[in-house]
């Protein structure tokens, strides 16, 4: 049977009195541990072992050898009091399984309970530091909101400012400009006023010999013809000289209209024949400018204006003119022509080119920047204009690489001594290498305005340098060119004598030193806008580079003082200073450097010509004594350039 839970009582009282349950589970693990041959025998002996202890005794492991008994805690009287639930104990398998589930669930309560406690804090502590946040962030906001207003109305002033500043520049120009056309206008009266008193004279001493002649004559022929002899002269003195232009000399005439624009030119040929006459004059068209009257002359007027003056014309402008292609096209029947810009006309094409490079081939300075041309017309270039010596392809973005290297092509470009490439931003290093091999007598280039120039496009131009005719360097406003570039560049253009990396950010002190070792031959230096740039690198370029004449070193905000004193004593021909937003340079310094150059000034017996501007933007010396004379320096300085702490004093 299972269970003798609901066994007659009398049976569980007999177990429980005989200790039946005791006894059977002794000698059953004895079976089990010691695994005897013979059970029977060794259940007897057992029986008799227990017989002689006594039940009261009797143990679990009685039966058990002592060297196979296990270390097994007992947890009750017997195990098959349980089994047979014969203990008189409350304590049954739903009781325990119910007591368990009450303890993991009191437990799970417990648990849960303080959890909850933990995560309502934890909670508290998030939402005021989501609060915190906010309030921190709704500040920011207002305070963004207060900025940009302040910003805005700064902003404001600052126009207003600028603007206040550009009128009174103009009033101060025009009143410039009234005071020399008073000068001019008396001094034209005067020389007016002379001429006719000299004419007065003339007059008067031919209306003497009249007179002489006539009183002869009346001696000899008689006194009737007095009175109208006398009527006659009374009549030559009343006329008054008239001033005719065009009696001048030519050589006048052509200086005088060189001063006006072609549409007044073309204006005064309508006054009368004798000015129309004037305005012919072959000289006066060598030089046609367009431009001034883009929006005035129809095309029409452009054509027959060359055609008429296709044989004198030496210069053409048309920078942004609006025109027709056949207008341009007629620019090809001035065989003449040496000068052609047309810089900013969006009409002209690369057809127009060909028709211009076939009809003239004597062109010396063109100007094509920021027009569509092609790889057509680079091709045109080497083919027809051997004696080039000026091309602008400025902003031209349309040509490629490709288009470079067919300026190699024939008799090539040769004879090209500047070269501007200003915002060719489509040029790679490949294209620099043509160039290099294609036009090896350039002395000038510019390659302002080039945010994808590198360090391998500088060195790619070395081969320029080592033909030593480079003269002049442009690469403003390229920043991604480091001191590694224009350091190797220097090393091979050791004639060079100017160099503009103005707004270069990434130059430092090194590109400093190279031009101290190298070039000392520089003459003109502009590092507007290289913040790295300190005293140390230039007092080396004042100490090596004694033929400087110009200087820019505006917005180089870690010079101070002591630049100004290393100039003084190195670059003793420099001419031109530039220190615009240098806020490190002090406002006495700049009075010491202008004391003392007054003073050497003075001393050569030649008048100051340096001028600067104090804090409140009164200049240092008077405007007048402004010039461009040999010895003197140029100095620029803004009301910005000096520190705060001198601002504030």
């Amino acid at each position: 049977m299972a269970s003798l839970r609901n066994a007659n009582p009398r049976l569980k009282k007999y177990f429980k009195e005989n200790y039946i349950p005791q006894v059977c589970e002794a000698l059953l693990c004895g079976i089990l541990v010691t695994c005897p041959e013979d059970p029977l025998r060794f259940l007897e002996g057992m029986i008799m072992v227990i017989i002689k202890s006594g039940l009261q005794n009797l143990l679990w492991d009685m039966c058990i050898a002592p060297s196979m008994k296990p270390n097994i805690r007992r947890l009750s009287e017997t195990y098959l009091e349980q089994l047979f639930e014969l203990d008189d104990q409350l304590m049954t398998p739903e009781l325990m399984i119910k007591a368990c589930s009450f303890y993991t669930g009191h437990l799970v309560k417990t648990h849960f309970g303080t959890w909850r406690d933990i995560t309502h804090a934890n909670q508290n502590v998030v939402l005021a530091d989501k609060m915190n946040r906010a309030v921190t962030r709704y500040n920011f906001r207002l305070q963004k909101s207060v900025f940009h207003h302040w910003h805005s109305y700064i902003e404001d002033q600052k126009e207003k400012l600028k603007n206040m500043v550009l009128r009174i520049q103009r009033i101060i120009y025009c009143h410039k400009l009234t005071i020399i056309l008073t000068k001019w206008r008396n001094r034209a009266r005067y020389k007016n006023k002379k001429k006719e008193d000299e004419l007065i004279s003339k007059h008067e001493l031919q209306l003497k010999k009249w007179r002489n002649r006539l009183l002869l004559k009346g001696a000899s022929a008689g006194k009737s013809n007095l009175p109208e002899q006398s009527s006659s002269e009374v009549c030559l003195v009343g006329e008054t000289p008239e001033c005719d232009i065009s009696q001048l000399p030519e050589r006048a005439i052509l200086q005088i209209f060189f001063y006006l624009s072609l549409k007044d030119v073309i204006i005064c040929g309508q006054v009368n024949r004798a000015w129309m006459l004037m305005t012919q004059l072959s000289s006066l068209w060598n030089a046609i400018d367009f431009s001034t009257v883009k929006h005035v002359i129809p095309d029409k007027y452009i054509v027959s204006t060359l055609q008429r003056w296709r044989l004198n014309v030496l210069r053409l402008n048309f920078r942004g003119c609006l025109l027709r292609p056949r207008t341009f096209r007629s620019a090809s029947h001035c065989r003449n022509l040496q000068e052609l810009n047309v810089s900013d006309c969006p009409t002209f094409t690369d057809e127009s080119m060909r028709h211009i490079s076939e009809g003239c081939p004597g062109v010396l300075y063109l100007n094509l920047s920021n027009t569509t041309i092609t790889n057509r017309t680079m091709r045109l270039l080497p083919r027809h204009f051997h004696n080039l010596q000026n091309l602008s392809l400025a902003y031209c973005r349309r040509f490629t690489d490709k288009g470079l290297q067919y300026l190699n092509l024939g008799n090539g470009c040769h004879k090209l001594i500047y070269l501007d490439l200003s915002g060719c931003t489509q040029i790679s290093v490949q294209g620099f290498r043509y160039i290099a091999n294609s036009c090896t007598g350039i002395l000038h280039l510019t390659i302002n305005d080039m945010p994808t120039l590198t360090d391998n496009c500088i060195k790619a131009l070395n081969v320029l340098s080592r033909h030593k005719n480079l003269k002049e360097l442009s690469v403003s406003a390229c920043y991604r060119i480091t001191d590694d570039g224009i350091q190797a560049f220097c090393k091979s253009s050791l004639m060079l004598e100017r160099l503009d990396v103005s707004y270069c950010s990434q130059l430092s002190d090194m590109i400093i030193k190279a031009l101290a070792i190298y070039c000392i031959n520089l003459t003109s230096l502009s590092i507007a806008g290289c913040p790295k740039i300190t005293d140390s690198a230039m007092e080396i370029l004042s100490a090596k580079c004694h033929y400087l004449h110009i200087l820019d070193i505006s917005g180089c905000v870690l010079l101070t003082d002591q630049i100004l004193e290393d100039l003084q004593i190195g670059c003793k021909q420099l001419r031109i200073l530039k220190m615009q937003y240098c806020t490190n340079i002090s406002k006495n310094a700049a009075e010491r450097m202008s004391s003392k150059v007054q003073q050497q000034e003075y001393n050569s017996n030649d008048p100051p010509h340096w001028f600067g501007y104090d804090r409140a933007g009164n200049p240092l010396t008077q405007p007048d004594n402004i010039t461009s004379s040999k010895g003197s320096l140029e100095l620029t300085v803004e009301k910005s350039t000096y520190s705060s702490e001198e601002e504030v004093a």
